[in-house]
């Protein structure tokens, strides 16, 4: 199938909208609309079932896990956000229907963030969630083999999380009398070397 084929056959953003809404009925948090793009929110109880529902009702067909990462909300909207702290993104792919799909859960619990797997629906989440819980500490229930995938053994924190220091807690460098990589604490002084910018509403046309 050309690109101009798959174009002509790709479904209308707002009849996905309404596809999705009537395929996982009471499971939608809220379903929304913006840039063309259609984003669904699901609690976190009705996570596993809700994407199960989403890979294979027939208007859905999202047969592809394209994207999983994690969120810090902690730090949105300079602080002011009153929701919870984590939360997990994926996209979704239905290469059938030419569809593209954003799922949003949050984590019911900010001290002890977790979710469920989708290892068991898609088998490329096993990377996806491990990068997760490696860099925001968020424990995906019912994962096999849930260890970091990014940091160095014996890695203390979550990198990612908007309360860990930019430097860093350690760094590493090699010893040449004890002639091995050595652990100390970090040296570098923090500093803003990028100023914060906030432009106006849409700038430059972009949004």
């Amino acid at each position: 199938m050309t690109n101009a084929t798959a174009q002509a056959v790709a479904i209308a953003p707002e009849a996905l909208q309404q596809t999705v809404a009537e395929a996982l009925g009471d499971k939608v948090g809220q379903i929304k609309l913006e840039r063309g793009e259609v984003t669904v929110q699901i609690a976190p109880a009705d996570y596993f079932e809700a994407m199960q529902l989403l890979r294979d009702a027939p208007g859905c067909r999202f047969d592809q896990l394209v994207d999983l990462c994690g969120l810090d909300y902690s730090a949105y909207r300079d602080g002011a956000w009153e929701g919870q702290r984590f939360a997990v993104v994926a996209h979704l792919l239905s290469v059938e229907l030419n569809q593209r799909l954003r799922v949003r859960v949050f984590c019911a619990d900010d001290d002890f963030p977790v979710v469920a797997t989708l290892c068991p629906l898609w088998s490329v989440a096993n990377w996806y969630e491990r990068e997760a819980f490696d860099l925001y500490g968020i424990v995906f229930d019912g994962h096999e083999d849930l260890r970091r995938i990014l940091t160095d053994y014996g890695f203390i924190g979550h990198p990612f999380r908007k309360d860990f220091p930019v430097t860093g807690h350690v760094e590493m460098r090699y010893d040449a009398e004890r002639r091995r990589v050595v652990y100390e604490p970090v040296s570098i002084e923090a500093r803003e070397v990028t100023p914060r910018i906030i432009r106006e509403d849409n700038y430059g046309g972009l949004h």
